[in-house]
């Protein structure tokens, strides 16, 4: 039998959204600041300017994270807690965006997916996204096994992330079944 146009081709959509590390979580074990880990690249320059590292079990990453519900929806594989885990003792604590990408395309492509391209667009008023974009978008792409597109926008400092609590992100990827 042969597969359908609508099963050779899938498009994923992915969410994540975390605040900027506060109080007790802005620091490690060692005293020193949370690094700010987005789109799989240390932001060094926005930690200099005071711009603090994202909350979380992992790095924090929203654009990794939302990048991998993108591509896991797309295959049917389940969402980012479900294949990683949730809590400091999960599979994915500890860990940064770019392996965890790695790990989903291994896994997408053990079950005969391909993807054809990604766009994920950061929500914030920090840190300033236009100068690492390039970076961002060559080592996503690597990590993902795809090309990687990256926008950001602003909510007009409204909610959270208008506020500057915090960073979301929304993903999408178009996977595409290989032959078996």
């Amino acid at each position: 039998m042969q597969t359908s146009i609508l099963q050779a081709v899938r498009v994923g959509q992915g969410f994540d959204a975390h605040r900027f590390a506060v109080s007790s979580d802005t620091q490690s074990s060692s005293g020193a600041a949370r690094e700010l880990w987005l789109a799989c690249i240390r932001w060094r320059d926005d930690e200099a300017r005071g711009v603090p590292g994202l909350a979380g079990d992992s790095d924090g990453d929203v654009a990794a994270h939302a990048l991998i519900d993108a591509m896991l929806s797309a295959c049917g594989l389940g969402d980012i807690g479900e294949f990683f885990g949730v809590g400091s003792d999960s599979a994915g604590a500890g860990r940064h965006g770019a392996s965890m990408l790695q790990e989903v395309s291994r896994a997408c492509a053990e079950h005969g997916w391909a993807f054809a391209n990604a766009t994920v667009t950061l929500v914030c008023n920090n840190p300033h996204v236009t100068k690492h974009r390039d970076e961002a978008m060559r080592v996503m792409s690597q990590a993902a096994g795809m090309p990687v597109s990256l926008l950001a926008t602003t909510t007009d400092h409204m909610g959270f992330t208008g506020a500057g609590e915090g960073v979301a992100a929304i993903a999408t990827a178009l996977a595409v079944r290989v032959a078996q």
